[in-house]
């Protein structure tokens, strides 16, 4: 579990073109997801954009109370993680849209933009983290738009793999 009062003391706001306001990551991370926007755009024309990246403990907080009123506590794990152990709260993760799909939903991964975004994020460092064939693994539902910033040595390897980052480690 990650501190309640842990906070990245590399936060930096990325220089891309954001879904929503407050967009933080740690610095390397953030200058991954700068070329990996870029590039999307340069090869394919796709514009991405940030929707969620750093969250504090207590903004984790209430987006999984909120969760568990509306579906319900079991269900509610499987979408949202606890406070402490969710990767935003790293600094490391970022929850990406496009302009037809800036919700967090399935959709996305059918999108252009999100296939893409599934097949060359690991050049950038990033792994897609959480597919539909690993929940069993990773204890939570498909989510196409959640990426987390690995390094690009191990994102290619796990892409390579194509194992859940919870099997990479072990």
């Amino acid at each position: 579990m990650i501190a309640a009062d842990y906070v990245p003391d590399d936060l930096v706001t990325p220089n891309v073109r954001r879904g929503g306001s407050g967009i933080q990551m740690r610095k390397d991370a953030a200058a991954a997801l700068e070329e990996l926007f870029k590039a999307a755009k340069d090869e394919e024309n796709y514009t991405l954009l940030a929707i969620s990246g750093y969250r504090s403990y207590q903004t984790q907080a209430s987006i999984f109370n909120r969760k568990v009123k509306n579906v319900g506590r079991a269900k509610a794990m499987q979408l949202v993680a606890l406070p402490g152990a969710s990767e935003h709260q790293l600094g490391l993760a970022m929850d990406v849209g496009c302009k037809r799909s800036t919700g967090l939903t399935g959709s996305f991964g059918k999108t252009p933009e999100g296939k893409w975004l599934a097949e060359n994020c690991y050049r950038f460092g990033f792994i897609l983290r959480y597919k539909a064939e690993w929940t069993e693994t990773t204890g939570y539902a498909y989510e196409p738009w959640h990426i987390r910033y690995v390094g690009t040595e191990h994102a290619a390897r796990i892409k390579e793999l194509d194992i859940p980052f919870e099997d990479y480690i072990a």
